[in-house]
């Protein structure tokens, strides 16, 4: 593992990096608004994913390394988010590059697709809406999105359920938002998917 700072226009965000063996791709992924990058579902993520052949990066965003607990405003966390992207993109030397978090960090992730080319997007508790707040959608951010996408949910999350569409899948796990009930399954449906998306890139 290795840990480096990478500025941005927010000040310095941080990447720990833990590389597969032979990486034929990099998943870049991103903590929750409150949470840091050691909650139980980034980790089995990562481990699936280092088993699958990937590198992983997870990015810490500048609010998080200044000690902050508040997070920044959407536009931040996406310009901090894509410098991070321009760095690791040079680090990973071409690679595809798969971004992804959890909540806040998968809604980062849908945002800046686009505009930082990424080859699929992995959405770990994606906040649908607000609780008790369903008329607070967050749908549009998964839509916009325009490459491969999976979406492990809990199925008691109170941050809702997002719709499936023509390019994002929606996977069904046992528990709540923290995603924390059923790490085997979430490893398993982790893996499964970057190994079938991945092959037509490599």
């Amino acid at each position: 593992m290795t840990r480096i700072e990478i500025d941005t226009p927010h000040g310095p965000a941080r990447a720990e990096l833990h590389c597969a063996e032979e990486g034929v791709a990099a998943l870049l992924l991103g903590h929750g608004a409150g949470g840091g990058i050691l909650s139980k579902d980034l980790v089995a993520a990562t481990r699936a994913a280092q088993a699958a052949g990937v590198h992983v990066a997870l990015v810490e965003q500048p609010y998080r390394v200044a000690g902050r607990r508040a997070p920044a405003p959407a536009r931040q966390l996406d310009e901090a988010w894509l410098a991070v992207v321009d760095e690791l993109a040079d680090r990973f030397d071409g690679l595809p590059l798969v971004f992804g978090g959890r909540s806040s960090g998968a809604r980062v992730a849908c945002r800046t697709a686009g505009g930082g080319q990424a080859a699929a997007v992995l959405c770990l508790a994606f906040p649908e809406h607000p609780p008790g707040k369903p008329e607070k959608s967050r749908q549009a951010e998964l839509d916009g999105v325009e490459v491969p996408t999976l979406v492990v949910q809990g199925e008691r999350d109170p941050f809702g359920r997002p719709r499936a569409g023509p390019h994002h899948e929606v996977v069904m796990l046992a528990g709540t938002h923290s995603l924390d009930a059923d790490l085997d399954g979430l490893s398993r449906t982790v893996g499964e998917w970057l190994g079938r998306v991945l092959r037509p890139l490599t």
